[in-house]
């Protein structure tokens, strides 16, 4: 398969490798810009950190966690072309790196609700496709099964027009680069 794109690896241990990406309609990678940005401000935040990414697109989220010292990584693609691209990437991390990952075919709420009512991730990413509902409907579902270990975070990307409060959740950074805004969030304490 001829593969559209590529996208680095930004950091750590897998630094500077490429991943594969195809062109499909809503797959949108996050920058690399973007993805500094953000794991600048995460820095020990990652380690042995159990991440989720929901909405796994390209993967480059969840890897560039499990390039910078994540424990485990579970990965939720629906789209089943794109999950055994992700496959294929997975399978041909160096060492023993592929371990400690999940990568799950499937619906990313149906997955967070089949999931038991409590804390099982320090850190969780949230970046479904723009214009979709999807967002909002992920948070409610964390929130109200309490997904978050005690300190986790969640990092949420949506287009600059849709920026807004998130249901249980206070934001703790935000940027703006281009037409994505993106942000940390954790459990908000007054529901």
């Amino acid at each position: 398969m001829a593969y559209d794109n590529k996208i680095r690896i930004i950091g750590g241990a897998f630094k500077g490798r490429k991943l594969n990406v195809i062109d499909m309609d809503g797959l949108r990678p996050t920058t690399n810009r973007v993805r500094e940005t953000v794991f600048n401000w995460l820095q020990e935040r990652v380690s042995n950190a159990k991440v989720l990414d929901l909405f796994a697109g390209s993967g480059a989220l969840g890897l560039e966690a499990l390039s910078r010292g994540a424990a485990s990584l579970t990965l939720v693609e629906k789209d089943k072309d794109n999950a055994a691209i992700l496959k294929n990437e997975i399978a041909t991390l160096p060492g023993n790196a592929s371990e400690g990952v999940n990568l799950i075919c499937a619906d990313g709420l149906e997955y967070l609700k089949s999931l038991p009512s409590k804390p099982c991730f320090d850190l969780i990413f949230l970046d479904p496709p723009f214009g979709s509902d999807l967002l909002e409907a992920a948070v409610e579902i964390i929130v109200s099964k309490d997904l978050l270990n005690d300190g986790g975070i969640v990092y949420v990307e949506m287009g600059s027009a849709k920026k807004k409060p998130l249901f249980g959740l206070s934001m703790i950074r935000d940027e703006q680069i281009g037409q994505c805004h993106f942000g940390l969030y954790e459990r908000s304490f007054f529901l």
